[in-house]
């Protein structure tokens, strides 16, 4: 079963398909501006967070208890495999 629908009944009359264009024009248009008005809210809101965000990071004071950096040690979990004994992980 198939789904067909009716056919379209476009007026004859001039004006009233000029008056249809304009109108899916101006349809659009709004839809247009809606869409760049939620984008611009969607970008002021992100750039706002980012900024707060970098400023409360740039304000915390540093951990006085943190390890300082040392580049010449790996951390990690590793398993020391000797040779002769068989290895179970």
């Amino acid at each position: 079963m198939t789904f067909v629908f009716p056919p379209l009944r476009r007026s004859r009359n001039p004006l009233m398909r000029a008056l249809s264009v304009l109108a899916g024009l101006a349809l659009l248009g709004v839809l247009l501006v809606f869409g760049v008005v939620v984008l611009g809210v969607l970008a002021a809101g992100s750039i706002a967070f980012l900024v707060v965000r970098q400023w409360k990071l740039a304000r915390a004071p540093r951990a006085a208890t943190a390890a300082p950096h040392r580049p010449d040690v790996l951390e990690g979990e590793f398993t020391v495999i000797r040779t002769g004994r068989p290895v179970h992980h």
